[in-house]
């Protein structure tokens, strides 16, 4: 997500096995509350532009691009998924912030109808998505993710098919990050190894910092033609 406001982006990397990752433009952005709720629309901006990629196993991978709707994440997401992917979605997302910076809750849920569509059950789902509490209420109070979805789901049956634990995991490596280096070209990494003697460099992700000294930029630098 791209904005206008001082955090400027927001970046998500997820996988299928539950493992994600994620920075922002500008981390230090601290706004005043919305009522008792984070300013998230206020510290994104209320114009620019929501991006999907998604990796599906095909020659290329799918993107989808829509502009922010309320700058909100879960009613932006909902929005590029109605409005892009032609799905009809339903997205609660929430997280509670501690007075110390510390997330104590944090988790949301993702419902949408699929062909043949039925108009009913839906507006019925509608109904009592709209009569809930927040999601960081639920959340706060206990609620696991199995007992919010029978909130959502009332009487309509519905089966568990798998149960993930997601987690903070960062896919960067020295080799990546060198391969990175290798694609600035000969002429850029010669100049940092005359200039600055090495190169540092910070992954956005997950801030850790690989150092590569003089003599390792030359050995990238001899099989570039």
């Amino acid at each position: 997500m791209k904005g206008t406001g001082p955090l400027k982006k927001i970046v998500v990397e997820a996988e299928s096995n539950g493992t994600v990752r994620g920075f922002v433009g500008e981390p230090q952005v601290d706004l005043p509350l919305k009522g008792d709720k984070l300013d998230v629309a206020g510290a994104l901006g209320r114009a620019g532009f929501l991006t999907v990629i998604k990796d599906l196993g095909l020659k290329e991978a799918y993107k989808g691009m829509v502009r922010l709707y309320t700058s909100e994440i879960a009613e932006d997401l909902a929005f590029y998924l109605t409005e892009s992917e032609q799905i009809p979605s339903a997205v609660g997302l929430g997280v509670y912030v501690e007075p110390d910076g510390a997330v104590s809750a944090a988790g949301g849920f993702l419902v949408q109808s699929f062909p043949p569509a039925d108009e009913e059950i839906i507006d019925e789902l509608i109904a009592r998505i709209e009569k809930m509490p927040s999601i960081t209420e639920l959340l706060r109070s206990g609620k696991d993710p199995e007992q919010v979805l029978e909130m959502i789901f009332g009487k309509i049956p519905f089966d568990i098919l798998e149960r993930q634990v997601p987690v903070f995991r960062c896919s960067c490596s020295r080799e990546r990050i060198e391969r990175v280096l290798i694609s600035l070209g000969r002429e850029e990494i010669t100049a940092l190894a005359a200039e600055q003697g090495s190169a540092d460099v910070t992954c956005e992700f997950c801030r850790k910092i690989y150092h590569f000294d003089r003599e390792e930029l030359e050995q990238m630098i001899a099989p570039i033609r």
